[in-house]
């Protein structure tokens, strides 16, 4: 995978948390509004979130 987009992906990954974290401190608003669905709606986000950041770890330049 190229580097530029090993970095996209990175940076979209940190962008989806940035919006699990604008969620959490909003959750209380959230959750009048949607119920149930809105942690469901963070679960998937956050989980959306940290698989992009994995995207960047799964080839290493480490030596053998």
């Amino acid at each position: 995978m190229s580097a530029s987009k090993q970095k996209t992906f990175f940076m979209l990954g940190n962008a989806i948390l940035a919006v699990c974290l604008v969620m959490l401190f909003n959750m209380g608003t959230l959750w009048q509004h949607l119920g149930e669905a809105a942690i469901a709606i963070w679960v998937v986000l956050a989980a959306a979130g940290i698989y992009f950041i994995m995207q960047d770890k799964r080839e290493s330049n480490l030596p053998d």
